[in-house]
């Protein structure tokens, strides 16, 4: 009977233990996502800042021991109340946003459950106030972050990085970033992550397949 528990035992944490000793980086994963975005108010006027909530789709691929690719998109929509500061909200706008990401970043262990990585990105953000006849606000930004994947328990991943954005949207701008990952198995697990930073948040909750 002990042999048989022991047995048993192993069996359910094999997808736990196959994966104790690193990490994933070809993975697919989707969920929810919202897009924050702090706007400039015209004088006399208080605008709300943007909480577009929708989707993400995100992944990676191992395209040699230490190098990776990876991409993401990300949109949602917002009514954003536009205010007087004596007498309240006098309209709304509809605002659609979404972003896209791209890029390729190097790793290397730190120790068995820890990784070092760093990250170069270009990113693609478009900000589209509907029926203005304005068209979409949009541009292209590029970013380097560093930071720190670990393994705080079997099934329990935690990252988190610096970033340094420049470009048309961002203006020099320090970010960090954060994310959790909980493996229901060797292959499933569920993800939260959360970015934040000058003018900009972002946070997202999905379902992530690694591979």
């Amino acid at each position: 009977m002990k042999k048989q528990l022991a047995v048993a035992l192993a069996l359910a944490a094999a997808p736990f233990a196959a994966s104790a000793g690193g990490h994933s980086y070809t993975y697919i994963e989707a969920g929810y996502a919202q897009l924050d975005q702090e706007l400039p108010a015209p004088a006399g006027f208080e605008i709300d800042d943007i909480e577009a909530g929708g989707f993400y789709l995100a992944g990676s691929a191992a395209i040699a021991p230490s190098i990776h690719v990876f991409g993401a998109y990300r949109q949602g929509d917002d009514d954003v109340g536009i205010s007087l500061p004596v007498g309240g909200e006098i309209a709304s706008a509809g605002v659609d946003m979404s972003q896209g990401v791209l890029g390729f970043g190097w790793h290397h262990d730190l120790r068995e459950r820890t990784d070092l990585v760093s990250e170069l990105s270009w990113l693609r953000t478009k900000i589209d106030v509907k029926n203005d006849q304005e068209g979409a606000d949009e541009g292209d930004d590029v970013r380097v972050a560093v930071g720190v994947r670990h393994l705080i328990a079997d099934n329990v991943e935690v990252w988190i990085k610096g970033n340094y954005t420049d470009g048309d949207v961002y203006d020099g701008a320090f970010s960090a970033s954060g994310g959790v990952q909980y493996k229901l198995t060797r292959n499933w697990g569920l993800v939260a992550e959360a970015e934040g930073g000058g003018d900009t948040a972002m946070f997202g909750v999905g379902v992530r397949a690694g591979f």
